[in-house]
């Protein structure tokens, strides 16, 4: 074996390879690993970053792979302008001879260029400034990790030229990959200890290669699970699989050095590979054009920032805003006063507002909707008319602010309209804010006037006296009440005086006339102010009006529809409540404070109140699923806004109303409204939709005359392109004025549209609505949240920018923390926090809310022994909680970088709401961390029971000084002291103790590297004796307990081999009786026909099932006569059919016939099997694995004989077997996959079918028997489809159901996977010389001869799908996850009418398997088939069809059309090919092989 020495570094002339080894560097296996090389690499990779680059799909929750491919070669001007860029000369001093040829080395080459241009495109996408890319060695093509360091303003040539140095110093410090793998996992199991089961670390998720050495190849194969994309890039015409990259050249052997390391600069193709579960073409095809930007623009200046990079490609113009469009700025659509005046004068009796009330006499809730009150459009009308008459005849000036003190009910209504009518400026505020905030709100609104509702009760005594002294009212209406007989009341201002609005009541008839234009301010919000003081925001009329005519032809909104009014009162969304259904002619209906609070009821009341259309938070949303049972067929939009919107809260809404459309609506205080919609379609018409979404709903696009505008954050002249990570701005003309307040304040967030200067013609000059408009104005509202485009321009969020925090040095979003919390089952809401503890430290917080079921499933815990006090109640939770606080931490594990794992998880009964349906973080319980840390571990019966050494008992002591317990004196030894509730602080605190307690110097970064007091001992214990070595405080982690389900069909192989015969007779003699079983099956009649026509055999006994001989020998019959096989002469002896089962006894021979057989016939294949991909191994074992015993005894009864199994190759469906053969395919010269030698401890584990269970027991078993003298061989095949000559086949076959799947669908989905399809007539033939030359073959470990049977030349599913749009099925190839999703929405729609029209998709049957993941499911093991070659070649057959192409796909495609299985092609296509003569034409299934 290659020996390299790690310490030579040796370099050769100019624009050569470097000579170094490097990591996964053939070198001799018992050479040691230099220490300072392992010691570099734990120091460089510390502490990795978590790339998280843009997805289109949820990640899967375990990790799966559908590998796809694009690829794209360079254009010429790219080209030149790489070139260009290679040879640029950065300004410098000049230097010596020696210098400059050293510099000249560490000149960017052209590789180093192509990498660095994906490097900046990943820093765009994401943000992030450590990237770490796994690449290969310039001159041996192994791996190298390369860890680079990327800031906005670093120059493009610096990052270039910081690649090489991390190139350079990656191969100076080489080890290889196994080696630092493992030390890797090493230092992070002394960091942070065992990982939960399934969780995997990631060192890197994306990989590049500049070579087409085959070595990339195995690396690939190691780390294709865990990458999500890579890049490679050859010179034109090179082919590169998307699973094992390069293709070698046709000498056989793949290039050994890149042709982009030389001072040459040849053409360049790009190919990205890339997980078809996470990716759309669509994005990668983007990703593409872009890298060709960047080349471009790196061109024109190597040092411009890489900030500043302009990386939006030309084609992305058509689905990103144009900041340079025209917004129809002046298209006022009137006010909604007008417009409302309009509605009533048209229908007066018309329907307007519906309000649930409660009787005053009810002693029980009655029915929600029961009791109810109607207010049509004209009492509305004359009601509201009277408020602002009188509001006039006060002295209330256009402008001025009226302050509602609200209550959820018709009055409300009244009020606005009143005050709107007016030309006031109306604002609300709940009565149930504390009176300190009422106060404020007061302050800065700074009201004229003031509307109370007599529902909303009295004022509180001090915002009365702030309204007396701080304020100077025109006029104060103190109890406005529309009667239920249609009077309108205002209450008295002092005692004995007539009703306040006694002046106006002869005005009810008459409107105010006050003209409304698109600027005159109609709404006062409030937005929270970042001094704490809340800032009033100035509604427009503009924005009251505009959109909805565009929403109701987009929703089909209209008059018959009934909304709802269930946002918070003083929210702004409050208005859409309102105005929405006032605009349309539609019904308003209210629901009493009841309808909303009691659990369940909510969703009964919109069932009741027909509700169709919504408006909701997420919040209110949660709260109207939560405990619901009540359908709401009626219900057809429901629009979103206020908060994120998350998967799960569109699927619990779509389970209460399928015929919901959903709308997630994106818009801030400041924007007036929201400004951008994402639909998800009705469950009734699109089951599937959400599936493919991620976690959390995009902001969407904007709505008309609205544009979501993503600008770069380090260019602010320059929009984002898609995939990029930039700051988020609405450009509209329907912002709201700004603040109330100085100019400069709404200038900071308000500002005009920098990118593009328009002259906009101002059409509403010179109109009477015109007087009240201050003109055109192209201004954007700049948000603070941060997103991005997708590929078809549709807006996703990405965050705050001041959500994005950093703790210890990490940075850490926490949209992404909720995002996963809200994924785990047993959480209904949650939301995570940065709070500061008593000692200033940050800490994550992670507030929740346990399901129904998990609160049920909880008993309460006791509270006396915990200390008085407001955090007692939320204590008791964590610790009645903390198994699932336990398994939430675990989850998150899972998902996250441990750094972003909150560090405490507060349970609650409900999450604290504010007024405006949001949540109220303020009020969010905050108890002390250490102990409720101490109260969230697990029983103390889970800790380790053995014995503390002394260094332990002392640190545990130390620890319990600094960690406040719950009362126990234990503290665990393999919990980490952060989980415990420690933190820098405390871990500084404690280096010191230890110092002291030991008497030697620790670290003071020990706690971190070793964080449980297990770990510390044995650190502080090396420190003693002079010797600390870190990597071995982690001590080997036990996999667990194997699954019952595994360990049983292993055991049970285990004790059948200890029952079979200590010796068993080998066979001898030439094979002329053959004992055959399953020959009835599809197989098994080919293999019955091959070995009387072509193998000189004089006879064959038949095992088959039946009630007689008689009706046996017809059924074997009529098996073969059914694929055109049966040749009459047979019956005359060639053929005798045995009555037997396979599950039985002996398989089910009577003794006569046993012992008939056992003393004539030569050679027994054993065909026969149950096959049934559901059923578990219990009940395969009698009829697959006894039926071999029972084989064994026959085989060596009376006379010996030779057994042939026919097994399958599902007996290696494990991953380690799939790992394994791509590895040894990659790496082996010669060698396609897994070679026939292989004794299946591979798959002693893992196999996940009582098939593929029941097949390796048997074959184990006959291995057994084979070792002790018994004659046997065992045929894999692969897929069996049909005849290579008649094109004969089994139609219910799981292949065939995907092909006529796909053409009824019209869909082929985009898979590359190989197919190992063979026809069966070679399968037969291999079977059949296995049996009678096959133990000729040396069997090596295996005892018994092992062929597998693989397709020659190999298919992939896209060629043989792809055969139906070149015969002329109208179908189109489109990626597997859109692909899934239609057949998904296919049948699942189809189950809403009759069941038999669900069926009617060929794939109905398997569905549970295709939806699944198709491409991971069928994805086999690659196998090595030298002895059914050599069998072939001994047997001069080696020359016969022994695969499957295109041409016969076609074959078998014209006989399913012509037995009727298919319908035919309708599009003009390759004609099909002609069926043989005398071919049998009907179909036929797999029949039974028993």
């Amino acid at each position: 074996m290659e020996v390299y020495d790690f310490h030579v570094q040796k370099r050769v002339s100019r624009g050569d390879a470097y000579l170094f080894p490097i990591m996964g560097v053939s070198r001799d296996e018992d050479a040691p690993v230099p220490q300072e090389h392992l010691a570099y690499w734990s120091q460089q990779l510390r502490s990795l970053p978590r790339l998280a680059l843009p997805l289109d799909y949820p990640r899967p929750a375990s990790t799966r792979v559908v590998h796809a491919i694009k690829s794209a070669q360079l254009s010429p001007p790219a080209c030149r302008a790489l070139e260009r860029l290679a040879l640029f000369e950065e300004d410098a001093p000049s230097g010596s001879m020696d210098e400059e040829e050293d510099a000249y080395d560490m000149r960017p080459r052209t590789c180093h260029l192509l990498l660095a241009v994906l490097v900046v495109l990943i820093h765009r996408y994401t943000g992030d400034t450590d990237v770490v890319v796994a690449s290969s060695h310039p001159d041996t093509g192994d791996a190298l990790l390369l860890r680079i360091k990327i800031e906005p303003g670093d120059a493009f040539w610096q990052v270039a030229q910081r690649i090489v140095s991390v190139e350079n110093e990656a191969i100076r410090h080489a080890v290889p990959f196994d080696d630092l793998e493992h030390q890797l996992e090493a230092d992070r199991l002394a960091v942070e200890g065992p990982s939960p089961e399934g969780v995997t670390h990631t060192l890197f998720r994306v990989r590049f290669f500049d070579d087409t050495n085959s070595k990339v190849a195995h690396f690939l194969q190691r780390t294709n699970q865990t990458t999500d994309l890579s890049m490679f890039v050859t010179p034109p015409n090179v082919s590169v699989d998307a699973a094992f990259g390069p293709a070698a050249s046709e000498s056989g052997a793949a290039s050994m050095q890149s042709v982009f390391r030389g001072s040459t600069h040849p053409p360049v193709s790009v190919h990205i590979s890339y997980n078809a579960l996470l990716f759309s073409a669509a994005r990668i095809a983007c990703i593409l054009a872009q890298y060709e930007q960047v080349i471009t623009a790196a061109a024109r200046d190597p040092m411009v920032p890489v900030g500043r990079v302009a990386i939006c490609a030309p084609g992305e113009a058509h689905v990103l805003p144009d900041p340079s469009s025209d917004l129809d700025w002046c298209g006022y659509r009137g006010s909604i006063t007008s417009v409302f005046e309009r509605n009533a004068a048209a229908f007066p009796e018309r329907r307007c507002l519906v309000e649930s009330m409660l009787p005053s006499d009810a002693n029980e809730l009655p029915a929600p909707a029961s009791h109810v009150r109607s207010v049509t459009y004209g009492v509305l009308d004359r009601a509201s008319n009277v408020v602002a008459h009188r509001l006039l005849q006060a002295g209330l000036v256009r402008g001025d602010v009226v302050t509602v003190y609200a209550h959820r009910g018709v009055d409300l209504v009244v009020a606005v309209l009143g005050t709107l009518k007016a030309g006031g400026t109306f604002s609300v505020i709940d009565p149930s804010y504390p009176p300190s905030r009422q106060n404020v709100y007061l302050q800065v609104a700074r009201p004229r006037a003031l509307v109370v509702l007599a529902k909303a009760g009295v004022l509180q005594p001090s915002v009365r006296t702030c309204i007396e002294e701080e304020l100077d009212l025109r006029i104060e209406i103190p109890a406005l009440e529309l009667r239920l007989d249609g009077s309108l009341v205002g209450g008295v201002v002092a005692e004995g005086a007539s009703d306040v609005l006694e002046p106006a009541q002869a005005l009810a008839g008459t409107p105010t006339d006050v003209v409304l234009g698109p600027d005159s301010v109609a709404t006062l919000s409030f937005t929270s102010g970042s001094t704490g003081v809340p800032k009033g925001v100035q509604g427009r009329h503009y924005s009251l009006t505009h959109f909805f005519p565009w929403m109701g032809e987009r929703f089909n909104l209209g008059a018959k529809d009934r909304f709802t009014m269930l946002s918070g009162i003083a929210h702004d969304p409050i208005q859409r409540d309102m105005f929405t259904p006032l605009f349309f002619g539609a019904e308003l209906h209210i629901p009493t404070a009841e309808d909303i609070g009691t659990p369940g009821r909510l969703a009964a009341w919109m069932a009741a109140s027909g509700a169709t259309v919504t408006h909701l938070t997420p919040a209110m949303g949660q709260l109207l699923s939560a405990q619901a049972t009540t359908p709401i067929p009626s219900l057809r939009n429901a629009f979103f806004v206020g908060d994120i919107l998350t998967k799960r809260d569109c699927t619990r809404l779509q389970a209460l109303a399928d015929n919901v459309r959903i709308i997630n609506m994106y818009g801030t205080t400041e924007t007036q409204r929201a400004v951008s919609y994402f639909a998800i379609p009705p469950k009734s018409e699109e089951p599937a939709f959400l599936q493919m979404q991620k976690d959390t709903m995009p902001a969407g696009r904007g709505m008309i005359d609205v544009q979501l505008l993503v600008v770069n954050r380090n260019a602010r002249e320059m929009t984002c392109a898609v995939g990029e990570v930039g700051e988020i701005y609405v450009r509209s003309g329907g912002l709201s004025e700004g603040y109330l307040g100085p100019p400069e304040v709404t200038a900071e967030k308000f500002v005009y549209n920098w990118l593009a200067k328009l002259d906009i013609t101002d059409t509403l000059a010179g109109t009477p609505e015109g007087a009240y408009w201050k003109g055109p104005r192209d201004r954007m509202y700049r948000t603070g949240d941060l997103g991005r485009y997708l590929p078809d321009g549709t807006v996703e969020c990405t965050g705050r920018a001041d959500d994005q925090i950093k703790i210890r040095g990490f940075r850490i979003e926490l949209g992404e923390i909720d995002t996963h919390l809200s994924r785990h089952p047993r959480v209904r809401e949650n939301v995570t926090l940065v709070r500061r503890d008593k000692d200033e430290e940050k800490v994550l917080v992670a507030y929740f809310v346990p399901s129904e079921e998990a609160a049920e499933a909880t008993p309460a815990s006791g509270a006396d022994d915990l200390p008085e006090g407001p955090s007692r109640e939320v204590l008791s939770r964590i610790r009645q909680h903390r198994e699932l606080i336990k398994n939430i931490r675990d989850y998150l594990k899972r998902k996250l970088p441990t750094y972003s794992v909150p560090t405490l998880f507060v349970p609650l009964a409900k999450m604290p709401l504010n007024p405006n349906g949001k949540i109220d973080k303020p009020a969010l319980p905050f108890p002390d961390t250490v102990l409720a840390q101490r109260l969230a571990q697990a029983s103390g019966a889970s800790q380790s029971a053995r014995s503390r050494s002394s260094t332990e008992a002392k640190i545990a002591e130390l620890w319990a000084q600094l960690l406040p317990s719950d009362g126990s004196e234990h503290v665990p030894l393999d919990e980490s002291f952060f989980d415990l509730g420690g933190h820098s602080i405390l871990a500084t605190r404690l280096v010191f103790l230890l110092r002291q307690a030991f008497a030697v110097h620790v670290p003071l970064g020990l706690v971190f590297d070793a964080p449980t007091v297990a770990q510390l001992a044995q650190a502080i214990d090396a420190l003693r004796s002079g010797d600390l070595v870190l990597e071995s405080t982690s001590a080997p982690v036990s996999s667990g307990a194997t699954p019952a389900a595994e360990v049983d069909y292993s055991r049970d192989a285990e004790q059948l081999i200890s029952a079979l015969p200590s010796t068993l007779p080998a066979a001898v003699g030439e094979a002329r009786t053959v004992f055959l079983t399953g020959a009835t099956g599809f197989l098994g009649a080919f293999v019955l026909a091959d070995l009387l026509e072509r193998r000189g055999v004089h006879k064959v006994f038949v095992h088959t099932r039946a009630s007689n001989a008689s009706a046996a020998a017809q059924r074997v019959r009529d098996a073969l006569a059914s694929r055109g096989l049966w040749r009459d002469a047979w019956a005359s002896g060639a053929v005798e059919a045995v009555v037997g089962d396979l599950a039985a006894p002996r398989l089910g021979l009577s003794d006569s016939d046993w012992d008939r057989v056992a003393r004539e016939v030569d050679v027994i294949v054993h065909n026969g099997a149950l096959v049934h991909w559901v059923y578990p191994y219990s009940k395969l074992r009698a009829a697959n694995v006894l039926s071999t015993v029972a084989a064994i005894e026959l085989a060596a009864a009376h006379k010996s004989k030779a057994l042939a199994f026919v097994s399958s190759t599902s007996a290696l469906d494990t991953e380690h077997y799939v790992h394994l053969g791509d590895a040894l395919q990659s790496s082996c010269a010669g060698v396609r996959g897994v070679p026939e030698t292989d004794a299946l401890d591979g798959s002693s584990r893992g196999l996940t079918s009582g098939y593929g269970q029941s097949k390796w027991v048997a074959e184990r078993v006959l291995m057994a028997a084979a070792a002790r003298g018994l004659t046997a061989v065992i045929v894999r095949p692969g897929y069996v489809v049909g005849d290579s000559r008649t094109a004969v086949t089994n139609t219910d076959d799981f292949l065939f159901r995907l092909v006529k799947g796909c053409a009824q669908l019209g869909f082929v989905p985009d898979m590359d996977n190989t197919i190992n399809m063979v026809p069966v007539d070679h399968v037969a033939r291999v079977t059949s010389l296995a049996a009678l030359r096959g133990a000729h073959v040396p069997a090596g470990a295996t005892h018994a001869t092992v062929f597998h049977v693989t397709s020659h030349p190999t298919i992939r599913y896209n060629q043989f799908l792809g055969a139906l749009a070149t015969y002329g099925w109208p179908v189109e190839r489109t990626e597997y996850v859109e692909w899934r999703t239609a057949l998904e929405n296919h049948v699942l729609h189809a189950t809403s009418g009759q069941p038999s029209d669900a069926e009617a998709n060929a794939l109905f049957p398997l569905l549970h398997f295709v939806l699944a993941d198709l491409p991971t499911s069928t994805k086999s093991a690659e196998l090595d088939d030298a002895h059914t070659t050599t069998l072939l070649r001994d047997a001069h057959e080696l020359d016969v069809v022994r695969g499957v192409d295109v041409s016969l796909v076609g074959l078998y495609l014209a006989w399913l059309v012509d037995v009727g299985f298919l319908a035919p092609p309708t599009r003009r296509g390759t004609p099909l090919p002609p069926l043989p003569e005398g071919a049998v034409r009907q179909a036929v299934t797999r029949g039974s092989a028993h």
